[in-house]
């Protein structure tokens, strides 16, 4: 795509409702980036220009690069998330794929770093990813194992918060182990979460 940027300070009239295009563009070319280039190197510009929108449109929106990459994360998350087949099993196979498949997309274990790294100086990129990526898919974890229990999938005293955290750490443990995935890895995890949660 070529040409004039698609939304300017110009052609914006006060109370003129968001371009939906011009959103998601933005968040694709910021997602783009963060794949390609990590969130060191992506810049306002560079989503401005991969975009092409202007980097008014950008700040029209967001208030800089940390609010820009974790709602691109956000976003990504949302879009990619299986619907649920109300069995916790497969429920939960989908979210750790999903989870591993959006991690190794857009370099985001590099982007833990980042945050943890500058969480003296930029503390605000390390509350925005934990509010917009960490905790929306723990509290879908909740729910699942919440709804499992119902059904009587997993034991009533389950500890579930605990099995949260093991399922949230698994892929992170790996990767930073530096040994190669297994196969079958996903369903590994799930089945031995599964059995200390007393799962039939």
């Amino acid at each position: 795509m070529s040409g004039a940027p698609v939304d300017t300070p110009v052609a914006r009239r006060a109370g003129r409702p968001r371009s939906a295009a011009v959103d998601g563009a933005i968040l694709d070319a910021a997602l783009a980036l963060l794949s390609t280039e990590g969130y060191a190197r992506m810049s306002i510009d560079g989503v401005a220009a991969a975009a092409h929108v202007s980097k008014a449109a950008i700040y029209l929106r967001y208030s800089g690069k940390a609010d820009l990459a974790t709602a691109a994360l956000a976003h990504l998350r949302e879009a990619g998330r299986p619907a649920p087949v109300g069995e916790l099993r497969p429920d939960l196979l989908s979210e750790l794929r999903q989870l591993r498949i959006n991690t190794e997309r857009v370099l985001a274990m590099s982007l833990v770093g980042t945050c943890l790294s500058e969480e003296r100086h930029t503390p605000e990129l390390l509350e925005l990813f934990r509010e917009r990526t960490m905790q929306p898919r723990r509290a879908i974890l909740r729910e699942l194992m919440t709804e499992g229990q119902a059904r009587g999938e997993i034991a009533p005293d389950a500890d579930t918060a605990s099995a949260v955290d093991l399922f949230m750490g698994a892929y992170h443990a790996h990767y930073l182990s530096g040994d190669p995935f297994p196969d079958r890895w996903e369903e590994r995890i799930v089945d031995a979460i599964l059995r200390g949660l007393g799962a039939a």
